[in-house]
């Protein structure tokens, strides 16, 4: 069974938990399978919008998949989700990389 088969049966099985959909999209981004990637993360934050860590390398997606708009927004959402959960280092790390596609 593949790393994917396996995130994926334990993604149905425990459908709560979001470190497994996470990893199934770090799995899909680092196999350069972004489209996956990207819906992966877009599930992801969907059902675990504070989910922090989510949020820098859904952005990255996008940049690799050409669209500055959803990766701007995406960022833009993990800054807020990281200031509700009070994550002054996700935070930092997030605002840094929209300063970085809102820049000229």
């Amino acid at each position: 069974m593949s790393r994917i088969d396996a995130l994926r049966t334990f993604i149905a099985g425990h459908p709560g938990d979001p470190f497994p959909r996470y990893a199934l999209a770090l799995e899909y981004k680092n196999g350069d399978r972004l489209t996956e990637a990207r819906d992966e993360f877009a599930a992801l934050m969907r059902d675990h919008a504070d989910y922090v860590a989510a949020y820098l390398h859904a952005g990255n997606t996008h940049l690799a998949l050409g669209d500055r708009t959803a990766a701007r927004e995406t960022f833009a959402r993990g800054v807020e989700a990281s200031i509700r959960r009070a994550d002054s280092h996700a935070q930092g790390e997030l605002e840094s990389a929209l300063a970085m596609v809102s820049g000229p």
